[in-house]
């Protein structure tokens, strides 16, 4: 499934439908009063959290959507058919925006979380409403309101309890993929993942969902390489899971320019938990993989893990890592 985590859409709430200026008619009643109903309720613009969405990409082919119109009322009492609501599913994680893409409407955190966006417009009231004792035929009845209207934007952020960052090309859609059941698009060369993927990792009857990010580069809050648009999915993440190279000349700075890029968007980036691992030690020698980390380790005063995808080492020390900083 194509992954999109913006999209501009128009939604029209139903209009009510208008009263009836109806009298009854019956044989052998000469002065038969006002029987004229009122009209239905338009229906509502309703947005719905669905568990099994991860993505807003039916939202690309649509972007017009419009809630039905309440029915005119008619005589004999009878009152118009109210207009259905319009249910839009939106995966959990989505932020309504007004039109200025910057004014927060309301944020779907919660799983089976419904809000109404749009009310549909007030039904229009019957001549029968308007009879009292001093008028007992009135021809007065009322139309129905508009039902509310607007254009919104709609931003996904990725919801996980890990999220895996790092340079491009350091291995995270790897070790997504031998952690979870996650089958995400893997090749050597950088930016090879160009939209976050999520997958499930099982360990002591515990689960850990865990977010593939795309690769950070110098520059990225500005948004160079793929961008700031991935900087705000790891705002969802309760804890930082940041993969590095073991094979890369200097760990340091590769280790830093991420930090700093995570610092330069938001401080709250910063102040996650981080849990940092070393990857591809399958590529080099077992005292250079010990040296590298006890250098690296001395110079950030952090515990630093070391794994090697590929070769499947090291994982059961981060699953039960990963559980200990969710759990």
């Amino acid at each position: 499934m194509k992954f999109l985590d913006q999209a501009k859409i128009y939604v029209k709430a139903g209009d009510g439908g208008s009263g009836s200026a109806s009298f009854r008619r019956e044989k052998f009643i000469e002065f038969g009063g006002p029987d004229g109903g009122d009209g239905g309720h338009g229906g509502s613009i309703v947005f719905a959290v669905d568990k099994n969405l991860n993505t807003l990409i039916d939202f690309r082919y649509q972007q017009h959507f419009k809630a039905e119109k309440g029915k005119d009322g008619k005589g004999k009492k009878k009152t118009g058919k109210s207009g259905k609501n319009l249910i839009l599913k939106v995966p959990i994680g989505t932020q309504i925006f007004e039109e200025d893409n910057n004014t927060l409407i309301e944020d779907l955190t919660s799983p089976e979380q419904k809000i109404v966006i749009a009310n549909g417009g007030k039904s229009g009231l019957g001549n029968v409403r308007f009879k009292s004792s001093t008028n007992r035929a009135p021809r007065k009845k009322t139309d129905g309101n508009k039902g509310e209207s607007f254009w919104i934007w709609l931003q996904l952020k990725v919801i996980a309890d890990i999220g895996i960052i790092g340079m491009p090309n350091s291995g995270k859609s790897s070790l997504l993929s031998v952690l979870t059941s996650a089958r995400p698009k893997i090749a050597n060369y950088p930016f090879t993942t160009i939209n976050p993927n999520l997958g499930v990792a099982n360990y002591n009857n515990k689960e850990v969902t865990l977010a593939d990010i795309p690769g950070l580069i110098e520059g990225a809050h500005e948004g160079v390489g793929l961008g700031d648009k991935f900087l705000r999915h790891i705002e969802r993440c309760k804890n930082i899971l940041h993969l590095i190279d073991i094979t890369n000349e200097d760990l340091l700075e590769n280790y830093s320019k991420v930090r700093k890029e995570l610092l330069k968007y938001s401080n709250k980036l910063i102040k996650k938990k981080e849990i940092i691992v070393f990857n591809k030690i399958d590529m080099i020698s077992d005292e250079e993989v010990n040296k590298k980390i006890n250098t690296f380790s001395k110079k950030i005063k952090k515990k630093i893990y070391s794994i090697s995808a590929l070769k499947h080492k090291g994982l059961t020390t981060i699953k039960r890592m990963l559980v200990n900083y969710v759990y």
